[in-house]
């Protein structure tokens, strides 16, 4: 019953337009911050979606985002909040408790943070590492994802984390137009964000600059999720 119903839910969020499915063991997680601070307690897993955004948007970046990706940026959260909601409903309809979190909402505006870290959620779903960018890298679509989380208590199977794979590669250190990036490396996650990043270079970069650019509006960037590596687009499959 539980592998089916797992199944059954992977494949709505699929089925619906997420690109990325994982389950994360909310017990991997529960050291995180949230808002409000017992945010996870009623829960036990997490389901993790994720819509990736195409390498051609990110192409033209150079030192500075561009209109559409901020463009695309919106429409992406707003995708992963439509999904989100419907899975929620999905849960609920069949006893389960289910809690969709924004998909991207900084809840305290004085230190930057979410009322959910979804990338370190999203890390104990197996979908990818963070990367030295403090960004989820996955295997498949590297940093140019967007995520979501629903906290459910449902019995669902949970997908297991996957190594640290960033290595010895500096390309997001070398690219970031605000000096930002550290170069540290973990096994699981950094002790804090200030092991990874300078935090309030990059931070200061994404509101002071960036979102006040008319064409642009939004505290986004996407230089580091360009020149990353596991970031370029796949080589299609030989016919």
């Amino acid at each position: 019953m539980t592998e089916n119903f797992t199944a059954d839910l992977k494949n709505y969020a699929l089925s619906q337009g997420a690109d990325l499915v994982g389950i994360a063991d909310l017990d991997r997680v529960r050291s995180i911050r949230t808002i409000p601070e017992d945010l996870l307690k009623p829960y036990t897993r997490a389901m993790v979606i994720g819509v990736a955004i195409s390498y051609d948007i990110f192409e033209p970046i150079e030192d500075s985002p561009t209109a559409l990706y901020s463009r695309q940026y919106v429409t992406a959260n707003n995708i992963l909040d439509d999904i989100s909601f419907k899975i929620q409903q999905k849960l609920s309809a069949v006893g389960n408790r289910a809690l969709a979190q924004p998909a991207s909402m900084v809840v305290d505006k004085e230190n930057w943070w979410p009322n959910l870290p979804a990338k370190a959620v999203a890390r104990a779903a197996g979908l990818g590492w963070i990367g030295k960018n403090l960004l989820l890298i996955n295997q498949r679509f590297g940093g140019r994802v967007r995520y979501a989380v629903i906290l459910t208590d449902a019995s669902i199977e949970a997908d297991q984390p996957v190594p640290f794979r960033c290595g010895s590669c500096t390309k997001c250190v070398d690219a970031c137009p605000a000096q930002a990036i550290k170069g540290a490396s973990w096994e699981e996650y950094p002790a804090d964000r200030d092991t990874a990043l300078y935090f309030d270079r990059c931070v200061s970069k994404l509101k002071d600059d960036f979102a006040t650019r008319p064409d642009i509006g939004y505290p986004v960037c996407g230089v580091c999720i360009k020149v990353c590596p596991w970031s370029q687009p796949k080589m299609k499959p030989q016919e």
